[in-house]
């Protein structure tokens, strides 16, 4: 199945904290680095604003489907890991939307990309990363309804299952159910597994990685995603 048409499923309605990133990229004056850029849901939003941006991730089909996307845009996308890229350019501002930083392992590798990002941030550079501190309580509302996209006459179907703790991970189980133009119904399941993380914590490591501490920011829950603590880390000027 096309890794694209997936994210773009499952990510590209959400837009609760576009406004955040578009309030710090008005504040910074240089490049823009999207983290785990995907198939461009905040580096083309950026981009479409004026915002020079660097889109970085680590699947090529991804890269490939945003190359596309960016053209005639101030936007360049780069095949790369979070944990070891190379630019050639400094930047003003790095990105890491909907907890990209929990997808990395450990410790040890947030504090490789924490160290790469800042090898490549201007004086006072800054970079905010959302995370997940704590999962809300279950609610006894209705089940979420399915993400749901159609491309070329294929449906593609992602269905929350649920929301898990499990030991130092929380795991998001999902049902992708693809239907082909004929009516044939295929399905699979899907995991994520985002390391438990506090921002205090994430703070830490920002420092060691030679980065200071600013506010943190917040972004709000919505009806479908749950809310997320912003860690702001400053390069000195």
């Amino acid at each position: 199945m096309s890794v694209a048409i997936w994210h773009d499923a499952e990510c590209g309605a959400y837009s609760a904290d576009l406004a955040l990133w578009e309030e710090l990229a008005e504040e910074v004056d240089g490049p823009i680095l999207d983290l785990g850029c995907g198939s461009g849901r905040v580096a083309l939003h950026l981009a479409r604003r004026g915002h020079t941006v660097v889109g970085l991730d680590v699947d090529p089909e991804l890269i490939e489907t945003l190359t596309a996307r960016a053209l005639g845009l101030p936007l360049r996308p780069v095949l790369g890991d979070a944990r070891g890229f190379e630019l050639d350019t400094d930047i003003a501002l790095a990105l890491a939307p909907m907890q990209l930083v929990q997808l990395l392992p450990s410790g040890a590798d947030r504090l490789q990309c924490l160290g790469r990002v800042a090898a490549h941030l201007l004086p006072g550079g800054r970079i905010a990363l959302a995370i997940v501190e704590e999962l809300p309580r279950a609610s006894e509302g209705p089940r979420p309804l399915p993400d749901v996209r159609e491309v070329d006459g294929w449906v593609y179907s992602s269905l929350p299952l649920d929301v898990v703790e499990v030991g130092e991970e929380i795991l998001i189980r999902r049902l992708r159910q693809t239907v082909s133009p004929a009516g044939e119904l295929s399905e699979e399941g899907n995991e994520i597994r985002l390391r438990t993380l506090s921002a205090a914590e994430l703070e830490g490591e920002g420092v060691a990685a030679g980065l200071a501490p600013q506010a943190r920011r917040e972004i709000s829950p919505t009806d479908l995603h749950v809310g997320s603590t912003v860690v702001v880390l400053e390069r000195s000027a």
